[in-house]
């Protein structure tokens, strides 16, 4: 089989594929055995129906059709293997010499027009710099957050008066449209402030006292009735304040495992630390992927990016406008520059992902939507959506990976060990060892099970070693 390739555009091009009638028979054979497993001729067996009688009997350029239709996918595969490319969208072929079905040893050639991704070269990163806050605590901060954690354990009194900010309120809430209930809570505790209901609800809330009843226009914003008014009414059944215990030892010893206060600041201000040291890690990596794209000079494939726009106004149900449109249109090209930029990082650091790692990934994910983690995995397969999660873990990990080759510095222009940070380099898989086949996917739930163990699904916490992972530390901390 031949190909050559002609460049139409920097993210597109045309690919030419002579295949022979060596690379064409097998197609052939199995477009026969196909057909003899599928038609009913007397006197001779499904299955076992000759090539010759087929041909006489539907002829021969339904075979060829059948072999087409067979191995065309793979030819083209080959062809885009020969020539080095990556194809970003699926492509538009066309036949340019169909098999002569009286050809004793026919051909075949065909055109491939398709987008591919452009050449990309990154700089060394041991060349780049990037630069991050200071890590500064002051005394507000401990403050504020022995603050947030006296709130936590600080009791609920019901109070005979008016209710004011920061107050909790019992409360009953029905909506009307026209006159008719489209939704309503009864017995539901809401604090004045804290903006979690209903546009409005601070407002009406604000002064009202238990056994009262006011109506205000709101919009909801979610549910069936989304963005169309409506008319609510709010009756408060309770007037309740927080009250705080002071923030001495005596509250050090009830809310922590230390005994005088000055202990429990003491180890406030080290998780301050170390959550602004984690934040660092963050700032850096997006301060890096920013350098590099605004430095490396590539375009994005222009009907990658349309797809991605059709998707946002699909998903999204927003009115098409061409406002809006060119605001989808500038977030799509960048999220699509972006996944480019990390895709030739992986390549340049030679980023491979194992099944514990993905297994490890897809847990976390399913543990953010509340699902089983193994109907989510069953559900991720399905959908062939298990590459989509491979490229996402090993461009963590190759963000994580350029970071200990890049020079991280503070503001105040203090070098920052990332290797300390970060902890050694993980060992890459080679080909003998668990890495995940990517582009198959297929049987891959049972590798991932196997890898995680099926009884402890629901309770591994694979160290991705990602930034997803930081962030969910950072917040757990911040809970």
């Amino acid at each position: 089989m031949k190909s050559a390739v002609k460049t139409l555009e920097p993210t597109k091009v045309e690919l030419t594929v002579e295949v022979d009638y060596q690379d064409l028979k097998p197609a052939i054979d199995q477009a026969y055995r196909k057909i003899s497993g599928q038609v009913n001729v007397p006197g001779f067996r499904k299955g076992k129906v000759p090539p010759q009688v087929i041909n006489r009997r539907f002829g021969r350029e339904v075979v060829l059709e059948e072999a087409i239709n067979y191995g065309l996918n793979l030819w083209y595969q080959l062809a885009i293997g020969q020539q080095d490319l990556y194809p970003m969208a699926p492509p538009d072929i066309d036949l340019t010499v169909e098999p002569d079905p009286a050809a004793s040893e026919p051909t075949l050639a065909f055109t491939a027009t398709v987008e591919i991704r452009p050449a990309i070269v990154l700089p060394e990163l041991s060349t780049l710099k990037v630069t991050v806050p200071d890590v500064v605590v002051s005394d507000e901060d401990v403050v504020a957050s022995l603050e947030v954690l006296q709130e936590r354990f600080g009791t609920l009194k019901t109070v005979d008066r008016p209710a004011g900010q920061g107050d909790f309120v019992t409360l009953d809430l029905t909506a009307e449209r026209d006159g008719q209930e489209i939704d309503s809570v009864s017995g539901v505790s809401y604090q004045i402030g804290s903006g979690r209901l209903v546009e409005g609800i601070d407002e009406a809330l604000d002064g009202l006292s238990a056994g009262e009843t006011t109506t205000f226009e709101s919009t909801p914003v979610g549910g069936d009735h989304a963005g169309e008014p409506a008319q609510v009414t709010v009756t408060a059944t309770a007037v309740k304040e927080r009250e705080l215990q002071p923030l001495d030892d005596d509250f050090a010893q009830e809310a922590s495992e230390f005994d005088t206060l000055d202990e429990l600041k003491s180890d406030v201000r080290q998780r301050l630390i170390t959550q602004m040291e984690r934040q660092q890690v963050i700032v850096a990596s997006d301060a890096l992927i920013q350098q590099l794209l605004d430095t490396t000079d590539f375009p994005a494939p222009s009907g990658v990016v349309q797809t991605e726009v059709a998707r946002h106004f699909e998903m999204s149900g927003h009115e098409d406008t061409e406002e809006s449109r060119q605001v989808a249109l500038e977030a799509a090209t960048a999220e699509v520059r972006t996944q480019l930029l990390m895709d030739a990082m992986v390549e340049k650091l030679a980023v491979r992902a194992t099944q514990e790692e993905v297994a490890g990934f897809l847990i976390d994910t399913a543990g953010q939507y509340g699902m089983d983690p193994g109907q989510f995995i069953q559900g991720v397969e399905k959908q062939g959506e298990l590459p989509h999660f491979y490229a996402e873990v090993v461009r963590r990990k190759a963000a994580l990976k350029a970071l200990r080759m890049v020079k991280v510095a503070t503001t105040s222009g203090l070098v920052l060990d990332m290797m300390a940070r970060l902890g050694p380099e993980p060992v890459e898989p080679t080909e003998s060892s668990d890495e995940v086949n990517v582009p198959e996917g297929a049987g891959m739930v049972e590798d991932l099970t196997a890898a995680v163990g099926q009884d402890n699904v629901d309770q591994v916490a694979i160290d991705l070693g990602s930034l997803d992972q930081v962030v969910i530390e950072l917040e757990e901390e911040e809970d």
